[in-house]
């Protein structure tokens, strides 16, 4: 094509710059401010009728909060719960390398304990190891009764309830880990030991973080059923002050908020070891 024909070619039209086009305008959603405008109306009439309803007895709450009874309470239930945690995620790591073994018979009690234990309410375990003086009046040559303390008894129920649910856990966890990750490990000669702890752990803890961290907090507030068996944790405590005193509503507060602070600083851990162990995972959040 020539210079004259090019030259006498029409002109592309102008094409509109941003400015001239139509401003975009944001989806309205008017549905949903709706119901969050709903939703908060609720909340403040809740909140205000909790605050300035006088049958809550705020008063007698902050009389209550701080006493030596309570907090002796409180003392005893985080010391349970720390305990039940520690020797329940001991016995759960058992476990879960037993579902893990290749020998058929460590598979199949692993199993059986965990099926077991997650079948049984934890109320009715209780009980039961409770009254186990009926059935064996006598273990090692003392009265089983002197043996199984209501302390002993709250130990052992919730321990053993908390490994099953804890092997699931640990389980899982492991089993996230990539396969290559381990066969990569054995190409660079490490040894098992170094292989658990340098590279199975550290991506499995992933895993096992947020559920473990929900089953602490579900075993803080969980420590409250041994309360039947009259060990004087939280719970039991600000009851033996209501039957004295009859104000039942304001000392129940008093728990409520206990259970609410403590849980409130175990969420925020989570978050953090959470954080920490998802380090180079994603994003930064």
């Amino acid at each position: 094509m020539s210079s004259d024909t090019l030259a006498k070619a029409p002109a592309a039209p102008d094409l509109p710059r941003p400015a001239d086009t139509l401003p975009i305008v944001p989806r309205r959603r008017l549905g949903q401010w709706t119901a969050a405008v709903a939703v908060l109306v609720l909340l403040a009439l809740a909140v205000n009728s909790v605050l300035r309803n006088e049958a809550f007895q705020w008063d007698v709450v902050a009389d209550y909060f701080t006493t030596d009874a309570v907090l002796r309470g409180l003392w005893l239930t985080l010391w349970l719960t720390a305990v039940v945690m520690g020797l329940g995620f001991a016995l759960g790591t058992l476990l879960a390398a037993a579902r893990l073994s290749t020998n058929p018979v460590l598979r199949s009690v692993g199993w059986g304990y965990v099926w077991l234990f997650r079948s049984i309410p934890i109320l009715v375990q209780l009980l039961l190891w409770f009254n186990i003086g009926a059935l064996y009046p006598q273990l090692f040559g003392v009265r089983t009764v002197d043996l199984f303390t209501p302390i002993a008894v709250a130990i052992i129920g919730l321990t053993l309830h908390e490994a099953a649910y804890a092997a699931e856990v640990v389980r899982g966890g492991i089993l996230s880990v990539d396969r290559g990750q381990i066969e990569a490990a054995q190409a660079l000669g490490l040894s098992r030991w170094r292989r658990w702890w340098r590279i199975v752990l550290p991506q499995a803890m992933r895993a096992i973080v947020p559920p473990a961290g929900n089953m602490l907090i579900g075993t803080l507030k969980g420590t409250s059923i041994v309360s039947v068996i009259a060990v004087q944790d939280l719970l039991f405590s600000v009851q033996l002050v209501y039957h004295r005193t009859y104000q039942v509503i304001p000392l129940l507060m008093v728990a409520t908020v206990w259970y609410t602070l403590v849980t409130s600083v175990l969420s925020v851990g989570q978050y953090y070891v959470e954080r920490h162990y998802a380090r180079g995972t994603g994003p930064a959040r």
